[in-house]
């Protein structure tokens, strides 16, 4: 309802004080874009879509070993985390040229960076699921003479599920946005190059549903992780 209350009253708008398409389009002519433009918008919303699938499977891989191996050791602990925080304060985006510099342009480059934006929630959630074991639990499988694995997957793991978890729901919306930035600096397609393209002819129409399929894209994906989340949860919980 309030969908469509919005879009009425956008549709309206424009078309009562008569603002040009290139500064704000109807819904209308915005969804006519879409239809005309659907083959090139398809065609590069598929490496765009991949390059973030990778990248948040690599910042997800990588987030909880480094979290176990965090977790796991006090001096690995006292040596490495205070960079974790460090590296999480930076504004990753403003890094986006230095990876270009330092890497060169094409898809690897992206998909790094999108993994580097992405990587740090990870650790950091990972990290406080695997400290919110109880004691009680560690004490008894202590008494229990339980092994070093058995305690992880019998009783830190399913603690630690809901969240990891939270960690991947931020990590795949942080992993979109790093494709879509390094899109923006160096690329020949995808949905971020379409949209400088777009820009670049003032075809606002073409840019909004450019953002239009990414916003599906991103449901699709977070979808996914929650589903996942789901399914552990019924596992472990």
């Amino acid at each position: 309802m309030v969908v469509t209350v919005f879009l009425g009253g956008w549709e309206f708008t424009v078309h009562h004080m008569d603002i040009p398409r290139s500064l704000l389009p109807a819904p209308s002519y915005v969804y006519e874009r879409m239809r005309t433009a659907f083959s090139p918008l398809m065609t590069n919303a598929w490496p765009t879509t991949l390059e973030t699938m990778l990248s948040f499977l690599i910042a997800t891989v990588g987030g909880v070993v480094l979290a176990l191996a965090l977790t796991s050791s006090t001096l690995m602990n006292a040596s490495f985390y205070p960079i974790v925080v460090f590296f999480q304060l930076i504004p990753k985006i403003a890094l986006a040229p230095l990876f270009v510099v330092w890497m060169g342009i094409g898809s690897t480059t992206r998909i790094e960076f999108a993994a580097f934006m992405a990587f740090f929630p990870v650790v950091i959630s990972t990290m406080a699921g695997l400290r919110a074991t109880p004691g009680d639990a560690l004490r008894l499988c202590q008494g229990l003479t339980a092994t070093p694995w058995q305690v992880f997957f019998l009783v830190r793991l399913p603690y630690a599920v809901p969240y990891i978890f939270s960690g991947m729901k931020i990590a795949i919306t942080l992993a979109m946005i790093g494709v879509i930035v390094a899109e923006f600096i160096s690329a020949e397609r995808g949905l971020g190059y379409l949209i400088v393209f777009a820009s670049s002819q003032a075809d606002t129409a073409l840019i909004l549903a450019a953002i239009l399929i990414l916003c599906a894209i991103g449901l699709v994906l977070y979808g996914l992780v929650a589903l996942g989340e789901w399914l552990a949860m019924r596992r472990y919980c």
